[in-house]
């Protein structure tokens, strides 16, 4: 990963009445040290983010992802981020992106051990290549998360639906996929619904209606499924939130996977059983999900 740029944050009050937070970001060196070896990000992931794609230098949707950082803040305890603050340090990253797509992450970490002060910062990096995921598809195997559909509900302590930093778990699963020979995998409660992936929201269409599962059984509510789902709408097809049995995913017409960075990438194979890509719609998806969004 090509890292562009990175900006340290001193976090202000959710109710801090300024208007100029010049003097709260600081630049710094992506590729020097940073962060001090007592911070629980790093000791133990204790802490939220969000990742942003910056197509041509604009930076896609922040409105929704600060949201869903304020919920994911929420859910986990944190001090509610000053969403005005954090505008103001997207802009000033923004500025290093240039032509192409890029990746920006928000970070705020709970902070250092025995302090009370958060940890915050920005980095800016050039996105992986997503062209093969985009034309090609994934290969996509089924894997059982470890907890039935209404634990969520049950208990809201293991903060499911947050956006958290502790992604050990996500990446053992796609690491799991590609053992199997698949690109990446699709998490099923133990009682048989589909849920969403490592890193993506997931998207089935039947005919003119598009579904995905519905954020209350304890997943990330995708800010790119939100977006398309609008754009779905002014294009005339039916889209809802459902429960989703697993059964659905290999009977769908098509299936995506959905994501800031990766965009609409279309499920190729499901358990090893190939799927009809609809290619057609996929480009008018990544079509839009490229295009200038906010």
């Amino acid at each position: 990963m090509a890292w562009r740029s990175a900006l340290m944050i001193d976090p202000v009050a959710s109710d801090d009445r300024r208007e100029d937070f010049a003097g709260t970001l600081h630049p710094f060196d992506p590729d020097a040290p940073a962060l001090r070896v007592g911070d629980l990000s790093a000791q133990r992931g204790d802490g939220i983010f969000e990742s942003l794609g910056v197509v041509d230098g604009h930076v896609q949707e922040v409105g929704p992802h600060l949201e869903r950082l304020a919920h994911s803040a929420r859910l986990c305890d944190l001090p509610a981020p000053h969403l005005g603050q954090w505008r103001a340090a997207i802009a000033q990253v923004s500025a290093d992106a240039g032509a192409g797509e890029n990746v920006m992450k928000l970070t705020l970490s709970r902070g250092v051990e025995g302090q009370t002060v958060p940890t915050a910062w920005i980095t800016l990096a050039s996105a992986p290549d997503n062209v093969r995921s985009r034309t090609g598809g994934v290969r996509v195997v089924t894997l059982d998360r470890g907890h039935a559909l209404d634990v969520p509900a049950r208990a809201p302590w293991l903060q499911l639906g947050a956006k958290t930093l502790s992604y050990a778990v996500n990446m053992a699963a796609i690491r799991e996929a590609k053992r199997r020979g698949a690109d990446d995998a699709v998490f099923v409660s133990s009682d048989g619904f589909v849920l969403e992936a490592p890193t993506a929201s997931v998207v089935l269409r039947t005919g003119d209606r598009v579904i995905t599962p519905a954020p209350s059984v304890g997943i990330l509510h995708g800010t790119t499924q939100i977006s398309l789902f609008a754009f779905l709408a002014q294009r005339g097809f039916d889209t809802a939130y459902e429960t989703v049995p697993l059964a659905d995913l290999a009977r769908a017409d098509a299936a995506w996977l959905l994501s800031s960075v990766r965009l609409a990438a279309p499920v190729s194979a499901v358990d090893g059983e190939a799927k009809a890509v609809d290619r057609a719609l996929t480009d008018e998806f990544n079509a839009y999900l490229l295009s200038p969004r906010d």
